[in-house]
């Protein structure tokens, strides 16, 4: 009779703190939070990637991920970002979205390969160490050349010189062990190259002579531009979020350091340098730069959204994918073997390349950037057609 009474009253109340547990639960995971649910197949920047590659080694610390988006061309190259992401869902959308572009760079620069990427999680100041980095080319290795690092934020040719020492599939190692260097300074050839022709488009002459240009980011591709910028008579401003970086750069080249409003400067070239993103929601109506080239990967938040607006706004923007494309050209040169000055006179060539995908996109009636993934995303088709893939 005692257990008729109370096992009812039990369970009653197993109930009704469930159901409050679930309202927490429910309360926690917000909105905004709902897509992380589906944390790879059904995330917002996956798109439809041939492989995703988690690392983890307890010993080193290593946590990384390596993304691997279409090896229809070649396999797939890009670098190996090092960087301290919030949480893991940053990391994974940022490697998706980076090796998603690294296809469509190698694409309409016409290499023979396909995209990747990776990032290592943790604070490359504090965290990395020489164990972590071999162990990570222990990693690429089991990959067996599907995938072929580099280097990119983070991460230096030194640290590729140790992945050398665990697998032959990495680029951009030191020139004393047979590679091609740093490709900073060509990456940053690139960018100038690719924003000379987005002046000539835009107004009417690539001379940068007296343009005002704000340099977002000086790092060692954003210092090499401003010195190409100087050198061509541009009124150069820089702004970083590394203050002793930014007097050394100002006193080595004149450059005025920026202070204020990013995006609402009164200058005529916004060249973003830095990590990606920048023109989003909160910055694509405020922008008064009447040309956008820089270096940063994945500029635009959404691609079609803010692609259209810049559009709207008459503002010319430069896809980055292709003008930051030195950088993997310079590298590609120790895959299939040309020298420096092939590797320089094809990152010059991005001038054409620009000019070519400006005119294509007024002609159609369509984005700079929606042209540049067209040119490239048909590549990559006409190449599955001739392997016999669907």
């Amino acid at each position: 009779m005692i257990l008729n009474v109370i096992l009812p009253n039990l369970i009653e109340k197993v109930i009704i703190e469930s159901n409050k547990l679930i309202t927490m639960i429910t309360e926690v995971i917000n909105a905004n939070e709902l897509h992380k649910i589906d944390p790879v197949f059904g995330q917002v920047s996956f798109d439809n990637h041939e492989q995703i590659v988690f690392c983890n080694d307890k010993d080193t610390g290593l946590k990384a991920i390596i993304g691997i988006h279409n090896t229809v061309l070649g396999p797939a190259l890009g670098g190996t970002r090092m960087w301290k992401y919030a949480n893991e869902w940053e990391a994974l959308n940022d490697v998706l979205r980076l090796s998603r572009g690294m296809s469509y760079k190698s694409a309409i620069t016409g290499l023979d390969l396909g995209g990747g990427k990776a990032v290592i999680i943790g604070d490359s100041k504090v965290d990395k160490t020489p164990e972590m980095i071999r162990k990570f080319g222990e990693y690429i290795n089991s990959l067996s050349g599907k995938y072929i690092t580099a280097e990119d934020v983070g991460t230096t040719t030194q640290d590729m010189d140790m992945i050398r020492e665990k697998t032959k599939f990495v680029a951009g190692v030191s020139v004393e062990n047979g590679g091609s260097g740093n490709p900073s300074p060509v990456t940053a050839y690139g960018v100038y190259m690719g924003m000379k022709a987005a002046a000539k488009y835009q107004f009417g002459t690539d001379n940068l002579d007296g343009k005002k240009v704000l340099v977002q980011g000086i790092g060692h591709v954003g210092e090499t531009l401003v010195d190409h910028l100087i050198k061509d008579g541009a009124i150069v401003q820089i702004t970083d979020i590394n203050q002793g970086k930014l007097e050394e750069v100002s006193a080595k080249y004149g450059a005025k350091i920026f202070t204020g409003d990013i995006y609402s400067a009164d200058v005529d070239i916004y060249s973003p340098c830095a990590l990606g993103a920048t023109i989003n929601d909160q910055t694509v109506n405020t922008i008064k730069a009447r040309v956008i080239a820089g270096a940063a990967n994945n500029q635009l938040e959404k691609d079609t959204i803010h692609g259209q607006i810049l559009k709207e706004r008459g503002i010319l923007y430069a896809p980055d994918f292709l003008i930051n494309a030195g950088g993997i050209i310079n590298v590609y040169a120790e895959i299939v073997g040309y020298d420096s000055a092939e590797a320089m006179r094809r990152t010059e060539n991005i001038y054409n390349t620009t000019l070519e995908i400006f005119s294509f996109a007024e002609q159609n009636g369509i984005t700079t950037q929606a042209a540049a993934m067209s040119i490239a995303q048909n590549r990559i088709d006409q190449r599955k057609k001739e392997n016999g893939l669907k």
